[in-house]
């Protein structure tokens, strides 16, 4: 019987992810891999070569990425090949940068996975997700991680018309390829986002409420 774990997968949405040190997790639901992320980046960074990373303690920092001075960074963290961190962002809770990632100034990402060359223009916020490759997030666009509305309510996503429960309390979206979020707009939980789908300007793209 299919449960949204089995119909829901990363390598479908996400072209380099058989390339990558996340090919394993192929078949794994979204939210089920950022469920262990702060573990998964914790494996990760015990493969990196010190000459190709500045590691201090569980932070890894690509030698040819670019930190500006007051950006906050927690671990574990992983920020790959010409990755630029701005000053002001913060992340924490277990992130991993592919190659050519940008998170912009008062940005934070919590607890997500960022495919080559996605970019978190300005004040963005990011939590417990998934973005493919060359996603772009126009300013003050929010993915939510947490249904506010109905504490200790697991997230739910919708598939094929049908809402299932996830079984995890915190959520934001699985992004595929090229997605383009525009400037102000908000993902609501449980969110899964076809590669190339655009979401307008200062909407709300919220999925539980309808498709």
């Amino acid at each position: 019987m299919d449960t949204p774990d089995t119909l829901v997968r990363l390598g479908d949405h996400i072209a380099g992810l058989s390339g990558s040190p996340l090919a394993r997790f192929a078949d794994r639901s979204p939210w089920a891999l950022v469920a262990e992320a702060p573990e998964i980046v914790r494996a990760l960074l015990q493969t990196l070569s010190v000459a190709d990373y500045a590691v201090e303690g569980d932070i890894a920092v690509h030698r040819t990425a670019t930190v500006e001075p007051g950006a906050v960074l927690k671990g574990p963290l992983i920020v790959g090949p010409r990755g630029f961190i701005a000053a002001g962002a913060y992340l924490r809770g277990g992130n991993w940068l592919d190659a050519d990632c940008l998170v912009g100034p008062g940005s934070e990402l919590k607890t997500s996975f960022l495919f080559a060359g996605t970019r978190l223009a300005h004040f963005n916020f990011v939590g417990e997700s998934v973005l493919g490759s060359g996603v772009n997030l126009e300013a003050g666009s929010i993915v939510c991680n947490y249904r506010n509305e109905r504490p200790g309510t697991s997230v739910r996503v919708r598939i094929e018309g049908v809402l299932h429960d996830t079984g995890v309390t915190k959520f934001g979206a699985l992004v595929g390829d090229g997605c383009r979020i525009g400037a102000n707009a908000v993902i609501a939980p449980g969110a899964i986002l076809h590669a190339g789908q655009v979401v307008q300007r200062a909407s709300l793209l919220d999925q539980e409420l309808s498709a």
